[in-house]
């Protein structure tokens, strides 16, 4: 691809970086960006400025966060005793949508992934650990993906515990082998929540 300027080519290679953008779609976003007023592209470039030099990570969660504890941490209502241990803030996201759950969660920065080199003291496992050794947690709901990597993770967790009286679920398998969670319908997540199952039972049978 040639490029009549340099500041124009870098600019594009810089949006290229982004996932799902490939050189072309990063060029009509930068000719859109040249279009427009120049105070909007400033917006822009403050939004995200701030959000990188700002946003925190919940002290209790991992969540992403504009305070030491998130928005969800920090509700009363929520049932505190129960966590939803999930992979990233999209997977929040995406049980959030379908308000069936009214617990609290642990985002656990990824899934213990040999081939790629992430191992467990790369994730935020040791804090699940000892939330659970703590005495204030009833049930931990593993809603990782349901792929060989996610089942690593959630077997892993579940030998750190196993020797607490805590119940120890998952999601119902309405999720397909092999599919990522922010990808799934809300009814179809939402349903896969509430008809979750003892952990312990899907080991068994797998």
């Amino acid at each position: 691809m040639e490029f009549s300027s340099k500041l124009l080519e870098k600019a594009v290679n810089e949006m290229s970086q982004l996932p799902g953008i490939g050189k072309r779609t990063a060029l009509r976003l930068v000719l859109h960006l040249l279009k427009q007023p120049q105070e909007r592209t400033g917006f822009l470039t403050e939004a995200l400025m701030n959000m990188r030099h700002q946003i925190r990570f919940c002290e209790s969660c991992h969540n992403i966060s504009d305070e030491k504890i998130c928005e969800i941490c920090a509700q009363p209502s929520r049932n505190h005793q129960t966590i939803c241990v999930v992979e990233d803030v999209r997977d929040v996201m995406a049980i959030e949508n379908t308000g069936q759950f009214k617990g609290i969660y642990h985002v656990l920065g990824g899934k213990i992934s040999p081939i790629e080199g992430v191992g467990p003291s790369q994730l935020t496992i040791t804090s699940l650990v000892e939330k659970v050794k703590s005495g204030k947690v009833s049930e931990i709901i593993f809603a990782l993906s349901s792929t060989i990597e996610g089942d690593t993770t959630n077997f892993y967790i579940y030998k750190q515990i196993a020797d607490s009286s805590i119940l120890v679920s998952t999601i119902a398998r309405g999720i397909a082998v092999g599919d990522e969670l922010e990808y799934a319908d809300e009814v179809t997540l939402g349903r896969s929540i509430l008809h979750r199952i003892p952990f312990e039972n899907n080991y068994k049978n797998s």
